[in-house]
């Protein structure tokens, strides 16, 4: 058919999920499966925002939270990893002296675990706070799971078996995904309503910068291990196992309480 209905046919599937979005999308105060509790909480929330009126957090006292870089962190090491994966999983393979005609099929398969992953991550956290865990301890577990995981990237330098390559990079995408999820959540899970898009914003910026630099550094150090063929990317994937688990400890010892949670400046966890 072409390659233009490979852009067209998903962009007619976007604007239908945004007709589907519309029809069941609802404010949460609105919606009809919130129970009463999680309305009265939304109703503090809004109440709290009010009281604290001109008071909200400025930039700089944000920034000089260690729970703030926290969640910067969570993104800026995680994101780049993603789409390191996103964008250059089909040149990997080539690389690998893999036939894209034949590993075709494999390509989407890293995609459908990140989307399974996602699901993971809320769902593993939500279960464990109902077995009574706290907050942060649910939220942490999955941190470790997530960042641990993507280590399974790095056994892909060992070979060339499409099948094992694809399922490894599976698992890692379904790792980080679990990983990212928690990322999303942790400023609502911190920080009251007024910064919570302050921070998100600061953590997107994070891992923003840190993609442009990643692919620059990725499609420079590839270019020069031309000469060393299906090695080519060897450092490239070590770099990419490893970052999310340098992250993942400093997230665990970033977001804690401290003692601006004992002063209402973020919320305990």
């Amino acid at each position: 058919m072409g390659w233009r209905p490979a852009f067209a046919v998903p962009g007619c599937f976007g604007l239908l999920w945004l007709v589907v979005w519309r029809w069941l999308y609802y404010p949460p105060a609105l919606h009809p499966r919130i129970s009463d509790g999680e309305r009265q909480l939304l109703a503090a929330d809004r109440t709290g925002a009010e009281l604290v009126g001109d008071s909200r957090l400025r930039w700089s006292d944000l920034l000089a939270l260690p729970q703030t870089w926290g969640v910067i962190v969570a993104k800026t090491f995680t994101d780049p990893v993603w789409f390191f994966v996103a964008d250059w999983f089909p040149i990997y393979l080539v690389a690998k002296g893999i036939d894209l005609r034949n590993g075709l099929l494999a390509v989407w398969v890293p995609f459908i675990a990140a989307d399974l992953g996602n699901f993971f991550g809320g769902g593993i956290s939500g279960y464990l706070i109902r077995k009574g865990w706290s907050l942060g301890a649910a939220r942490k577990a999955v941190v470790v799971f997530g960042g641990i995981g993507v280590t399974l990237l790095i056994p892909t330098i060992f070979t060339t078996n499409l099948y094992l390559i694809t399922a490894l990079f599976a698992l890692s995408t379904f790792c980080y995904a679990s990983f990212s999820t928690i990322a999303n959540v942790l400023p609502a899970d911190l920080y009251p309503s007024e910064a919570v898009a302050t921070v998100s914003g600061l953590s997107g910026t994070g891992a923003g910068l840190a993609t442009i630099i990643a692919f620059y550094l990725i499609g420079h150090y590839s270019d020069l291990r031309q000469a060393t063929a299906t090695h080519a990317f060897d450092p490239i994937v070590i770099v990419a196992g490893l970052v999310p688990l340098v992250g993942m400890i400093l997230v665990l010892l970033l977001v804690r309480n401290t003692q601006a949670t004992r002063r209402g400046l973020v919320r305990q966890i």
